[in-house]
């Protein structure tokens, strides 16, 4: 057995971890800030609005793609970034300084200086550290944003347009190939050798199969089965918590997304494209709806 070759496959598994409890972490100070995605968390709209602003985005970087307005894209991932990080730091700041100059320019400062550092050096480790607190401050505000319904919803429709858009119209390889080719850093990049670099060697044509210099999984699947571990955590009372903060069907959750992604590195194996939310999506809700029956019993 070949410990090089076993490495990125423990290294995705604790990236998704490292998601979904910081995801966890961030939640409440989410909620003290008041940084929700929806108003109404158990209306059943909601998911259906989260898709449509998906097309929408991703149609329009497919358009620049197509034209190859490859600065355009960088700009306006760029901006989508800082502005995440500007609601990530929104939540933190105000732990620290509630004084009403500090704390705006504090988590402007922070946003920018972020920013800067995943554009100016992209490295592979720069690009999953940053990740992991992007990931999981999306998760969190979605996951304190979404009641239990309307998240299964979302998470089923996601595994769907997955498989669709990388099965049939192939068109989010399309759209992986633009950004990759960008060096854009709204992914994660687990290398399969020591001396990898993301910034001199990139990833490759995804659609050519064979063997790459690294593995790569798309940051929306690490945040989509978190979404559904905050919200569970959130939403659902009773029953016991786990060190005192965790319950049964977010602990599920974990674990279901787990064995999801686990499905889905025996099929990364072959080298091909993978739709990664039908396994993960499919794991994480099966693991929250076994926690949950758990939870009726106790």
């Amino acid at each position: 057995m070949d410990i090089k070759r076993i490495i990125p496959f423990l290294a995705m598994p604790l990236l998704l971890l490292a998601v979904e409890f910081g995801a966890l972490l961030i939640a409440l100070p989410v909620q003290a800030a008041g940084l929700v995605a929806f108003q109404d968390p158990g209306s059943i709209a909601n998911p259906f609005i989260f898709i449509a602003i998906l097309l929408v985005f991703t149609a329009f970087l497919l358009i620049l793609i197509k034209f190859d307005l490859r600065k355009v894209i960088a700009l306006v991932i760029g901006i989508s970034i800082f502005l995440t990080f500007g609601y990530i730091f929104a939540a933190f700041v105000p732990m620290l300084t509630s004084d009403p100059v500090i704390s705006p320019i504090a988590i402007i400062v922070l946003a920018v200086i972020a920013t800067l550092l995943l554009y100016k050096y992209p490295e592979w480790y720069v690009i999953d550290v940053l990740g992991v607190l992007i990931g999981a401050g999306v998760a969190s505000i979605f996951g304190v944003s979404l009641e239990i319904l309307p998240v299964l919803i979302l998470l089923i429709l996601l595994a769907v347009y997955d498989a669709i858009s990388v099965y049939k119209t192939r068109h989010m390889i399309t759209l992986a190939e633009g950004v990759i080719d960008l060096k854009t850093p709204i992914l994660f990049v687990v290398p399969k050798r020591r001396d990898y670099s993301f910034i001199r060697e990139g990833i490759g044509n995804l659609g050519a199969g064979g063997e790459r210099a690294a593995f790569i999984i798309g940051m929306g699947d690490m945040i989509m089965p978190s979404i559904l571990v905050v919200s569970a955590n959130v939403f659902i009372s009773g029953g016991p918590r786990l060190l005192g903060s965790l319950n049964l069907p977010a602990l599920g959750a974990v674990i279901g997304s787990l064995a999801g992604l686990a499905v889905l590195l025996h099929f990364v194996k072959t080298g091909k494209p993978q739709a990664g939310l039908p396994p993960l999506n499919g794991g994480t809700i099966l693991g929250f709806l076994a926690g949950w029956a758990l939870l009726g019993f106790i």
